[in-house]
């Protein structure tokens, strides 16, 4: 199911985005937004965030930076070279934010 989302937003960004450049008012973008929240979430809580980000996307809200959120446990660390794809960066508690590292 994740998979074929995934697909359908890359395809919309692709595609459909070239019509409407520009013009939604957070960053990252509602689509982008989409697929972090897609990758790194349960797909019934990334659908919801998503939806309701949709809604606040309009004239009656100010937009700017809207890094999406995840709760995570951190229990155990290791200390070994990864590729990281996103950075967690600690929102309250085991709340965090996305931030992805476009440099891979």
């Amino acid at each position: 199911m994740k998979k074929s989302l995934l697909f359908l937003l890359k395809v919309y960004q692709k595609v459909f985005t070239l019509f409407s450049y520009g013009s939604c008012r957070y960053y990252p973008t509602c689509s982008e937004y989409a697929v972090w929240k897609i990758e790194q979430d349960n797909i019934f809580k990334a659908l919801f965030d998503t939806t309701l980000r949709i809604l606040r996307c309009n004239q009656l809200f100010s937009g700017g930076i809207d890094y999406p959120t995840v709760r995570k446990s951190i229990n155990k660390t290791s200390y070994k070279k990864i590729n990281v794809k996103y950075w967690l960066v600690p929102k309250n508690g085991s709340k965090y934010f996305l931030i992805k590292n476009f440099k891979r």
